[in-house]
């Protein structure tokens, strides 16, 4: 069990606390820790968050979480194989090993449960999740560390029946993110439709790519086929899901469904827009690729 002191002057639902314990205390064990150990979490506003990033980050501006450790791991482990460095922050008065304190803005729990089509007691778990992974040493500036970070995190919220809907994962959390970022490079002057696309290599690597317009409109170019063409460009062939974002469900073409059927003819499919996450695979949407038809034909 996690032992949490919550602080904050921002009112929470009750049910969104009490997933929130439910996660933390998943945590421990999941990390292997055989100690009792405890956390600070201060549930804030914009204005307190973006404060304390201008202080101790050097950023102007609100995020959703913040974590401060007590612990220094060495570089590739975690608290899971360093009881000892958790034991020199044994706390007389919470009986605990104290890991650190997280700080959570309260606003981004239920902006960001909308972006992705889920609940806030699901949106408000992961955020906890993802701040004691710190506090425990994980991270994830590099794909390595991140795909590490993913799993522990998934590892929890699946122990809490927190995790996305159908089948979506936390890495694919982040594919979702990175396509509607891409919107915002769009060049669609015609259309008016910004469509943004991220696709994921089996190898771990992502490349983005928005929907590029030309007053000769054939000569226009899909999101999803600009992220393919990224990706194939700089040696990555091979691929297991793809995000297309945009302000309405946003199906890919046919040429687009036939690229990708070239390099992944079973890949993921994750379409994105107002908020709603849905999830289809390319052999739903192309029963019959050119290839597949042409083996056919030689049968």
């Amino acid at each position: 069990m996690m032992r949490i002191d919550w602080t904050g002057d921002y009112e929470i639902d009750p049910g969104i606390r009490k997933k929130m314990q439910e996660a933390a205390d998943c945590c421990p064990a999941a990390e292997g820790i055989d100690v009792p150990v405890a956390i600070s979490v201060r549930l804030c506003d914009d204005n307190a968050i973006s404060e304390i990033n201008a202080e101790f980050r050097g950023i102007s501006r609100s995020t959703d979480v913040l974590s401060f450790p007590t612990v220094e791991y060495p570089a590739g482990r975690t608290a899971g194989q360093c009881g000892k460095l958790l034991q020199q922050e044994y706390d007389d008065e919470l009986n605990a090993c104290f890991l650190g304190d997280i700080i959570i803005a309260v606003p981004h729990i239920y902006s960001q449960a909308a972006e992705y089509g889920h609940s806030p007691e699901r949106e408000a778990a992961y955020l906890l999740v993802h701040g004691i992974c710190h506090l425990m040493g994980y991270d994830h500036m590099e794909e390595g560390d991140k795909a590490k970070m993913r799993r522990m995190e998934e590892k929890v919220l699946s122990e809490v029946s927190a995790t996305r809907e159908a089948g979506i994962t936390e890495v694919d959390r982040e594919l979702v993110r990175a396509a509607v970022k891409a919107m915002e490079n769009s060049y669609s002057p015609y259309s008016g439709f910004p469509v943004g696309a991220a696709i994921r290599g089996t190898d771990g690597r992502v490349f983005t790519g928005c929907n590029i317009e030309n007053v000769s409109f054939g000569l226009t170019n899909c999101a999803e086929r600009t992220a393919v063409f990224k990706a194939v460009s700089e040696g990555t062939r091979s691929f297991d899901a793809i995000a297309i974002a945009a302000s309405q469900t946003p199906w890919p073409c046919g040429a687009c469904r036939q690229v990708l059927a070239e390099f992944a003819p079973s890949i993921r499919i994750l379409l994105c827009w107002d908020g709603q996450v849905i999830e289809k695979n390319l052999s739903e949407l192309l029963p019959f690729s050119i290839e597949l038809e042409t083996k056919e034909s030689k049968k």
